[in-house]
């Protein structure tokens, strides 16, 4: 079952050149992944879209709301 919140997607990310990853909420800038974390991260979102994606972003932000998220 998908988070809640989560079917309006609002979490979005932009690699950069350098290969940072910024990570946005509602289009504001939560969090920047660099190195490794960032690799990783673009290695699990990689063929993933709808809520599947809004999870991973979700947990990349440490962005939840209350209670028995894993």
């Amino acid at each position: 079952m998908a988070e809640p919140g989560l079917e309006h997607e609002p979490f979005g990310f932009q690699r950069l050149k350098d290969d940072r990853v910024f990570l946005y909420h509602h289009d504001r800038h939560v969090v920047t992944l660099a190195g490794a974390t960032a690799r990783r991260f673009l290695d699990r979102a990689d063929g993933l879209e709808g809520e599947e994606l809004q999870l991973l972003m979700a947990k990349a932000t440490k962005n939840f709301k209350r209670g028995n998220e894993r």
